[in-house]
């Protein structure tokens, strides 16, 4: 094997990897966000009492859980226009990892909210609180504690997962390393460093959620 290892393309392109990471990072923060809206929203939904809507929560989350990322984004980025809706690659990315999180996200938050006795709710209407109060106040943060290791671990894996988005030419790390790959063939340095940046980026975020873990769900909170 004469294959002699060359990081100068790695290493000239080090500035455009290191911007490519703060891409990666917004892809994930802005997917986690909608993620959370969806995942709050849909499970609030998912026990209403008008029928349709209860079925369209369980399907949106039958169908997202049961296809590949990679399709999702497609049909986001290349059927919407179709239909008159144009998104540039970094909206439709967000957008993208915003309803595939959030399908998992429901499913995760569901579970903490049945964890929470009928007891608790009911004491919480007795003292006259609204519907919303009791879900924010006695249902969702306590189901949020004790779900939060399972939220988190799925939001680190949305973070691996905005490497997908470079199919569609969003900015973020696998895109620029393509590149780089692309004018250098040198496919061993360049994927081997990007993987210890996706190394790096995932710590960061564990240690990033273990710190708010810490802060608002450790006991007795502060």
């Amino acid at each position: 094997m004469n294959y002699k290892l060359d990081f100068t393309p790695v290493l000239d392109g080090l500035p455009s990897l290191l911007t490519a990471c703060l891409g990666t990072f917004a892809l994930a923060i802005g997917g986690m966000i909608l993620a959370i809206i969806i995942g709050i929203g849909g499970v609030m939904l998912r026990d209403s009492k008008i029928a349709p809507i209860r079925w369209f929560i369980k399907s949106f989350v039958e169908v997202i859980r049961n296809t590949p990322f990679l399709v999702q984004i497609y049909f986001i980025y290349f059927a919407l226009p179709l239909a008159g809706l144009r998104l540039d690659p970094t909206p439709t990315a967000i957008i993208a990892l915003g309803i595939n999180g959030g399908a998992y996200a429901i499913e995760i938050i569901r579970g903490g909210v049945q964890s929470i006795s009928r007891g608790q709710i009911e004491a919480g209407l007795a003292l006259g609180l609204h519907k919303t109060q009791v879900f924010r106040l006695i249902v969702l943060k306590p189901a949020l504690r004790a779900i939060f290791p399972s939220l988190t671990s799925q939001f680190v894996l949305l973070t691996l997962t905005t490497s997908i988005a470079s199919a569609i030419s969003a900015y973020e790390l696998t895109s620029v390393a393509q590149q780089i790959e692309t004018s250098s063939f040198r496919s061993f340095e360049v994927y081997g460093v990007v993987t210890v940046f996706y190394l790096v980026i995932s710590w960061l975020m564990m240690r990033a959620f273990g710190m708010i873990s810490t802060r608002y769900f450790s006991y007795p909170v502060k």
